[in-house]
């Protein structure tokens, strides 16, 4: 079997949460919106007593699909990766097991502060790549400039209520209006000073705690891990 078959295999045979992410699950799919499906499987423990490592991540098999192995995606989970929160957050569930739903029961368990830190970090290089296409081109790619608006908005409710919610609701309008390029720059980039303004100011008084759960999170790793050793 080739490496690339074997690591597929771990996806097919091993997946524990599956789910659907980006327009799909952010309430701003149109027709032409592709499906990015995102996932998390439980290398088998065995794997892990020879030299040769399971694989952190696997591309494929379909199209826009990527998974995680479970310990890699909890140590992103734990550094506030903006991508990886927002998959465990998602409304379109494909697959669940029971390793799956534990791990959806751990997700304030992820949730900190942190947040701020790790979304304006992502936020400040996504503009700065926006800003780069103005230069050059004389106008952003606006599909990746709405989603900055949403992400940006994301971070903010986040902070605010301690709560992840993905489904832009009643922005949707707004936001694809951005994305038909119908907005003047000038607009959204105040609208995305506006919105980071005030996640910054959300911090002090977040009901979100200073830092993620790390004890929680590695006894459920712990537990998956052995529950695999022992078949």
């Amino acid at each position: 079997m080739s490496a690339a078959a074997a690591d597929h295999s771990l996806v097919a045979e091993h997946t524990v949460y599956a789910c659907v992410m980006g327009s799909r699950a952010f309430g701003l799919a149109t027709e032409t919106s592709d499906t990015d499906r995102r996932g998390v499987f439980l290398a088998p423990t065995p794997l892990f007593w020879g030299f040769e490592k399971p694989p952190t991540h696997v591309e494929g098999p379909r199209e826009e699909e990527f998974s995680w192995e479970l310990e890699r995606f909890c140590q992103l989970a734990l550094r506030a990766n903006p991508t990886i929160l927002e998959c465990l957050h998602s409304p379109l569930v494909e697959r669940i097991d029971a390793t799956g739903r534990e791990l959806l029961t751990l997700r304030e368990a992820f949730l900190s502060r942190q947040v701020h830190r790790t979304f304006a970090g992502y936020a400040k290089s996504q503009l700065k790549q926006l800003r780069a296409d103005v230069r050059q081109h004389g106008a952003p790619r606006w599909k990746h400039a709405m989603h900055l608006l949403r992400t940006l908005t994301c971070s903010r409710d986040l902070l605010r209520t301690g709560r992840l919610t993905l489904d832009v609701g009643q922005d949707r309008e707004e936001l694809l209006a951005v994305r038909r390029g119908e907005v003047a720059w000038e607009t959204v980039e105040r609208r995305m000073a506006r919105l980071a303004e005030e996640a910054e100011a959300a911090v002090s008084g977040s009901p979100l705690p200073a830092e993620p759960d790390r004890g929680r999170v590695a006894d459920f790793l712990f537990r998956a891990r052995r529950a695999s050793a022992l078949g």
